[in-house]
């Protein structure tokens, strides 16, 4: 069989997918597996050996539709669900399955707090746009594959590893925050982020006097996983690289803040695998205010963050 994953973006979501290519890959005998991807999110997939043709998107199909029909998919699975995928399905003309979203729900527990949310992971709804193959999650978590030489040296032999970054200020931990739990720590830090989180970082190294490393931006995105790997601990925003600390199988503490784990995005790991722990305000009144985030506060109390406490996430971390 000749079949097609669909899943344009982010680095998390991405990330989500693994499970499906793998079983797809080991539960039908043969099975060629194709996954097509913004062309900027190459690194995420490009050492997965489950996939036996990764195809780039560069924002047009005019030259990818000839290449990808000349394939005679069997079979479409569109984990990505929207009008771009849509498209895609209808311009190659192959059976597709697709999973569950839950933007409905989503919306009514934002606007107004009636909570529909079904309690499953995001990965086991992938797994409803494979279930006419009869392939099934087969239990054993998330994959994310680093080259040697994507490999680094770590600053320290034993450290804690902090993520700083994410696309929404309403899911990042406060600067102030993190400078408070690394206080209270008794390992070394390693901060991770982007170009675009270093200027935090710094300002975060400025708040401590516990030996802090200020990584963001130092390296690109495998070289940070390859410092996942590696690190006793990690605490992280609700971002990419949350992701692939769960396929490391890291003990980790996630901070959520104006969305909630009930979304199904919270880290996923396999029975007996990591120690995640969901650092979290709960019954605030105003929280979950957006399915996504925003770039401050609605309200301007930003409590879902602030009142988290620094002594239970570090005694987690440590």
């Amino acid at each position: 069989m000749n079949i097609l994953l669909i899943r344009f973006s982010s680095i998390g979501d991405i990330v989500l997918t693994t499970p499906v290519i793998r079983a797809l890959k080991q539960q039908l005998g043969g099975a060629k597996i194709h996954f097509i991807t913004k062309k900027q999110f190459e690194p995420v997939l490009s050492s997965n050996p489950y996939i036996d043709k990764l195809w780039l998107y560069d924002g047009n199909f005019r030259e990818l539709l000839p290449k990808l029909r000349a394939c005679r998919f069997d079979f479409i699975v569109d984990l990505h669900k929207n009008f771009r995928s849509r498209y895609l399905r209808l311009m190659l003309g192959r059976p597709s399955g697709t999973y569950t979203k839950l933007n409905l729900r989503k919306w009514l527990i934002v606007n107004f707090k009636w909570d529909f949310l079904p309690r499953n992971h995001i990965v086991d709804r992938y797994f409803g746009a494979v279930q006419k193959l009869g392939v099934k999650n087969d239990g054993r978590g998330l994959d994310y594959f680093i080259l040697p030489s994507d490999e680094v040296v770590a600053d320290y032999p034993e450290f804690i590893a902090i993520v700083i970054g994410g696309k929404h200020n309403t899911k990042i931990l406060p600067a102030a925050k993190v400078a408070e739990v690394i206080g209270k720590l008794n390992k070394p830090v390693i901060l991770l982020g982007g170009r675009e989180d270093h200027a935090r970082g710094e300002e975060i190294s400025g708040m401590t006097s516990k030996p802090t490393v200020n990584a963001c931006g130092r390296y690109g995105l495998n070289q940070s996983a390859s410092l996942l790997r590696q690190s006793s601990a990690v605490l992280t925003n609700d971002t990419g690289l949350m992701h692939i600390a769960a396929a490391f199988h890291k003990k980790m503490v996630s901070v959520w803040g104006n969305t909630i784990p009930a979304f199904g995005m919270y880290p996923y790991l396999p029975d007996g695998a990591g120690d995640s722990y969901l650092a979290e305000v709960c019954k605030l009144s105003c929280r979950p205010c957006s399915k996504l985030g925003f770039g401050e506060c609605p309200r301007q109390h930003f409590r879902c963050m602030m009142d988290l406490s620094a002594d239970d996430i570090a005694a987690h971390l440590e």
